[in-house]
This record gives structure tokens, C-alpha cells and sequence, in this order.
């Protein structure tokens, strides 16, 4: 009988170090999938007021996230081309560019960003610098194409099936709970995660309306020449880099300020950056500074310290890379919750702060679930 125990161990530990191996070498995707997950959680419970089935409201959570982002992000581009583009030729740039890169030797000028103008710079020739370049740098750029595409769609994947199954997970949990303590953690833990993380998405969108009202006014009390382009689009992409404190909204406007202030020092009134000093003061104190200061202290969640997460969305990027801005408050979640909740019953302290022999009894237990229940119900 023991060596069948152990022969089931080994194959068990196996297995785990199999997923491991794989949940690691796929951690970004995975991680951005449990933030979604966690992000979305209460748009998709409210969709059950409208009856729709569980898939239906899952790919309608997806659908309400892909098809904006996907939306905007292709208007950024085309607005990046076109914008710049138009600055090149304005400027004369293109004959600096030819000198320094000599892969563009031989253009003579940028297409329009047309279908018709495309067409017309391949049959002339314009595009072969650039058809070469992407010819020599083929493998590299099929490698980052490749990689996006599968990530996303592990990140889409996951989600979906964490919407409509993530319950399974806890109820498989559970089976393990002998004392509720396990229930009472994995409680307290979905249920700050889900506060936390769904705060993070409503700081999204109020940082994206507070940008673009700012960009818009400033835009309609100054004149033309000092005026900041696109404000809707510049609003939109400030709230999303709002997700890293400190320095997100910064690499939004800031360029943004540069841009703005461009014309005018290549050749417009050195008197109208003054206006762009102006804006750079709305842009720091109006959309940053103060909601930083307001909305992220509501936003944060309940028990989670607000100084400790903004140290986890600051350094978790710096020392794990991208995923690390999702995966550090996770983990700072996790951890502050098992501290505040299984700890303290493990090393057998009671409520008040003393000590005590006897664990949490699961009447105690039902009671305050009922309670958060309620409260999050209200809520």
C-alpha cells in the first residue's frame, strides 16, 4: 500500500513539475489572463441581469475589451503614420534620413497612407527600401509576430474559460479544507483581488475621461498653434498608462507636450510656449497628481495598503519585465491576505490579538461570509 502512495506521489510530482515548467514558460500570459480575469469578474456577473448564458456574457466581456483596444490601437497607428508622414515632408526630413540610414537611399518620398497611394509607390519603386529592410529582418519580425499572436491567444483563451469555470477551481480547493481556514483564505483573497483589480479598470476609465476633458478644454482656450493633437486619442492612451504609478501617464504626455511644442520651435511665435507651458502644468497637477492622490486611495481595494501597491505596480516591471506590472500586486495580494487571515489562525491567535488554542469555528465562519456576502451584494 506505501509503495503505491509513493509511486502515486512521484507520478503526481511529475506532473506538477511538468505545468510548472509550462505555467512558467508561459507566466506573461497567464498573468495578464488571472488580471483580466479579475478586472472584468463584476461586468460579467452583472450580465446575468439580461439572462444570457454564461459563454454569451464571457465573449461579450471579451468582445467589450478586444474590440476598443483593437479599435484604438489601429487609429493610433494611422494617426502615427499620417502625422508623421506629414511632418517629414513639412520639415525636409527625408533627405537627413536618407544620409544617415542607407537602407533609404533610394526613396525619394513617403507614400500616402492610402490604398491607392501604396499602390503607386510599389509600382515606382518607393517601397523596395523598405520591402528589402523587411526582407533582411524577416525572421526576427516573423519571430515577434508569431510570439504576440500566440500569447494573445492564450491570454484570450484563458480568460474566457476563467469567466465561465474559475468557480471549478474553488470547489476543487476547497475539498482540501478540514478547518475553514483554506475557505476563509481563498475568500478574503478573491475577494480583495476582485476589488483591487476591478479598481484598477475603473481608474482606467476615470483617468481616460478626466484626460481627454483637460486635453479638450485646454485645446478650446488656447489658440490654434499651441493647440495639442488628437485630445480624445491622447486621453484614451493616458488613462491606459495610468495602470503604472509614477511614471505611467509621463510617457504620454510628455511626448505630447514635445510634439506641441515642436512647430512652434521649428519656425512658428516663441511667445506661444507659454501655452505649452500651461498645459504642461494642466497635464501634471489636473490629470496626474491630483487623481493619483483622490481616486487611487478608493480604488485600491480594502485591507490592501495603497503605498505597498503602488511599490509593487512601480518595481514588480523592474525586476520581472512587463508581466511584472500584473504579476507583482497579485502576488503582494496574496501575500498581505494570507498574512491578514490564515497566519494568524495557523499560529493559533484569536481576533483580539492574544492567543489561543482553539481555531476559528466554521459557525464563526459562516456568520462573517454571510456578512461580506451581504456587504458586497449592497455594494
Amino acid at each position: 500500500m506505501n509503495e503505491k502512495r509513493l509511486v502515486i506521489a512521484l507520478f503526481g510530482i511529475g506532473v506538477a513539475a511538468v505545468l510548472g515548467f509550462l505555467a512558467y514558460r508561459f507566466i506573461a500570459p497567464l498573468t495578464v489572463s488571472v488580471f483580466l480575469y479579475y478586472s472584468t469578474r463584476r461586468y460579467f456577473k452583472s450580465l446575468r441581469r439580461l439572462r444570457l448564458p454564461k459563454r454569451v456574457r464571457a465573449a461579450t466581456v471579451l468582445a467589450s475589451l478586444a474590440i476598443p483596444l483593437v479599435l484604438l490601437i489601429s487609429y493610433a497607428a494611422v494617426l502615427l503614420v499620417i502625422e508623421a508622414r506629414a511632418f517629414i515632408t513639412q520639415y525636409s526630413l527625408l533627405d537627413v534620413a536618407a544620409t544617415n540610414f542607407e537602407w533609404m537611399g533610394g526613396v525619394d518620398q513617403i507614400p500616402e497612407f492610402t490604398v491607392q497611394g501604396l499602390y503607386e509607390a510599389y509600382q515606382s519603386g518607393d517601397l523596395s527600401p523598405f520591402i528589402a529592410f523587411a526582407s533582411e529582418h524577416a525572421t526576427f519580425l516573423t519571430s515577434l509576430v508569431s510570439g504576440f499572436v500566440l500569447n494573445l491567444f492564450i491570454v484570450t483563451i484563458v480568460t474566457y474559460y476563467l469567466l465561465i469555470d474559475g468557480h471549478r477551481i474553488r470547489d476543487w480547493l476547497l475539498r482540501f479544507d478540514d478547518e475553514a481556514v483554506i475557505r476563509e483564505y481563498l475568500e478574503a483573497v478573491d475577494s480583495e483581488l476582485e476589488s483591487v483589480l476591478f479598481g484598477n479598470l475603473l481608474n482606467v476609465i476615470a483617468i481616460s475621461l478626466i484626460a481627454i476633458a483637460a486635453f479638450s478644454g485646454y485645446n478650446a482656450l488656447v489658440p490654434a498653434a499651441a493647440e495639442v493633437p488628437y485630445p480624445a486619442l491622447a486621453g484614451t492612451l493616458t488613462g491606459i498608462a495610468s495602470l503604472v504609478p509614477v511614471v505611467g501617464m509621463k510617457i504620454v504626455y510628455l511626448p505630447l507636450t514635445v510634439v506641441a511644442a515642436l512647430p512652434i520651435m521649428l519656425g512658428g511665435d516663441p511667445s506661444m510656449l507659454v501655452y505649452i507651458v500651461g498645459f504642461l502644468f494642466v497635464a501634471v497637477i489636473i490629470v496626474d497628481t491630483v487623481p493619483d492622490l483622490v481616486l487611487r486611495p478608493l480604488l485600491s481595494g480594502e485591507t490592501t495598503h495603497v503605498g505597498l501597491l503602488m511599490l509593487a505596480y512601480t518595481l514588480g516591471p523592474v525586476v520581472l519585465g512587463f508581466y511584472g506590472l500584473f504579476f507583482a500586486p497579485i502576488v503582494l495580494v496574496i501575500g498581505l491576505t494570507f498574512a491578514e487571515t490564515a497566519l494568524p489562525q495557523l499560529l493559533g491567535a484569536d481576533e483580539d490579538g492574544g492567543l489561543s488554542s482553539d481555531q476559528m469555528q466554521l459557525s464563526d465562519f459562516v456568520e462573517r461570509k454571510s456578512f461580506r456576502t451581504s456587504l458586497r451584494d449592497r455594494i
